[in-house]
């Protein structure tokens, strides 16, 4: 086996891992289907418009999932990290064209899972379906977290949990990012940061 095909078995196995299953035959049908990506900073997995035929599951990197409003300003509405799912998951799974770009902050890999063959394996293994229900729960939490924080947190609060949840990312994030995703302007989120700092 050469180097490059160990460092894709090693990838693979990370997303095989996080079906909760031992059942040998789901993973070696899934194994069968997944494809590795390698994204260098600022690519694009999807753009506003496509419609994703696969669903990405981080093994390495970095993205911002945003949309642009119609003011033109980015707005960012998730980051994913390792052992995240880069989707706009309803979109995927009603195979319409979604209304986000998923964009790299930094080379990123992806083991990619196609909307086809996740079909098949869910006819063919009941166990799938946990898996499936895995990815929901995982998109949903996060992205309903946000949208209740933005209307029930003050910024400074919600500066706050983010940096608690995401000591793994936050110093990975710019601050104007950071900002769009609290759902303030830079200006505000450099004086909370320096309010904070003097406590």
């Amino acid at each position: 086996m050469t180097e490059s095909n160990r460092n894709e078995e090693y990838y693979f196995n990370l997303f095989l891992d996080k079906i909760p299953t031992s059942n040998t035959a789901l993973k070696k049908f899934s194994r069968s289907f997944l494809t590795l990506n390698e994204y260098k900073k600022r690519e694009f997995i999807y753009k506003s418009g496509e419609t994703q035929k696969e669903v990405g599951f981080v093994c390495e990197g970095l993205l911002r999932k945003y949309y642009v409003n119609e003011k033109g300003s980015e707005i960012i509405t998730g980051f994913i990290s390792e052992g995240g799912f880069a989707t706009d998951y309803p979109s995927f799974l009603r195979q319409k064209p979604s209304k986000y770009h998923i964009q790299c902050l930094e080379p990123t890999i992806i083991v990619n899972i196609p909307y086809t063959k996740l079909q098949e394996a869910y006819q063919k293994f009941k166990d799938n379906e946990m898996f499936g229900r895995l990815v929901a729960e995982h998109v949903l939490t996060r992205e309903t977290d946000r949208v209740e924080s933005l209307l029930f947190d003050s910024a400074q609060d919600r500066y706050l949990t983010f940096m608690e949840q995401n000591k793994d990312i936050s110093n990975r994030i710019s601050l104007t990012h950071l900002a769009s995703y609290l759902g303030i302007e830079r200006q505000s989120l450099s004086r909370i940061r320096s309010k904070l700092a003097k406590k």
